[in-house]
């Protein structure tokens, strides 16, 4: 079933670190605070949902894609970086219409398709 670029309500960014590179994490951080209109939002420093490391997550709308992912590729100063769009299908979301910045690390997708079936 083909989808419309309509359905994208927004994208999130997730920057994943380690103990040794959280300062790193925090600079990045910092930088996207500092020049874009974004949602920053908790820091999780050990893993959560499906995802396999520390992380925290940056909400962006549609219209700044194009702004703040080049940003990241340039800026993400070695970290690895999962960038999704938001349908509402946060199993597709994450596995099927994702790309990543770095290193593209497992996800437990198992943990978000138990989540959507409690949800649906």
């Amino acid at each position: 079933m083909k989808k419309d670029i309509i359905e994208i309500t927004g994208f999130h960014a997730h920057v994943y670190f380690d103990t040794a590179s959280r300062d790193v994490a925090a600079r990045v951080r910092e930088g996207l605070g500092a020049r874009f209109e974004v949602q920053l939002g908790r820091w999780f420093d050990k893993p959560i949902g499906p995802h396999p490391k520390a992380m925290y997550q940056v909400a962006f709308l549609p219209n700044q894609f194009d702004q703040v992912v080049p940003w990241l590729m340039l800026n993400r100063q070695g970290l690895d970086i999962l960038v999704h769009p938001e349908t509402g299908d946060a199993v597709a979301d994450h596995a099927n219409h994702s790309l990543w910045l770095g290193k593209k690390l497992d996800l437990n997708i198992e943990f978000l398709r138990q989540v959507s079936s409690i949800s649906n």
